[in-house]
């Protein structure tokens, strides 16, 4: 297991030095993690959930937090109807409101349960206009970035055994022949 998760800090460190190096990400903006750690073990979404692999994972998008100046936002899972894992400042600087539950590994999965540990003070939210986000085995971020999301290509494509996708968003263009957005 210990050269696993080695493994998946391996690609995490990777793909966090991608996002900063992408220019895409500003301080203060909002970034949705999605994350199965059952498809990041090889396994099928919702069955192998793991807190040391959503330790290995959280540790190295802090990282990317404290180097971009982000907010990390962590989706649950469809158990919880994909709500979402942020911090109480958060919650009130964006006045947001909050719903009564806590997630854990069974309903809300391994790495929303394992953040909302990690948080000082960690409330759930149902939805969020996210600037950016990764999704990392496939768990469906885009009900939860603005409009209008932009796919990114990185060189790091997997975490473990999980695809990763990653996305930004761009204001709408609005207007017609006479508009001009630059």
């Amino acid at each position: 297991m210990k050269q696993f998760l080695d493994r998946v800090k391996k690609d995490m460190a990777t793909i966090v030095s991608e996002w900063e190096n992408s220019g895409h990400l500003k301080a203060g903006q909002l970034f949705v993690i999605g994350c199965s750690t059952s498809e990041v073990a090889g396994e099928h979404i919702g069955t192998s959930g793991s807190e040391e692999i959503a330790a290995v994972i959280l540790e190295q998008l802090e990282k990317l937090e404290q180097a971009t100046g982000i907010h990390l936002v962590f989706q649950c899972c469809e158990h919880l109807n994909r709500a979402l894992v942020i911090d109480r400042e958060l919650l009130q600087n964006l006045r947001l409101d909050d719903v009564a539950v806590i997630p854990v590994a069974k309903a809300g999965g391994s790495m929303a349960a394992y953040a909302y540990k990690q948080k000082k003070d960690p409330v759930v939210v149902e939805t969020i206009h996210a600037h950016a986000g990764m999704d990392i085995g496939d768990t469906m971020i885009g009900m939860h970035l603005k409009h209008v999301a932009v796919p990114l290509r990185f060189e790091q494509k997997m975490v473990g055994e999980a695809r990763v996708t990653g996305a930004r968003t761009r204001p709408k263009l609005v207007g017609g022949v006479r508009a001009c957005y630059k």
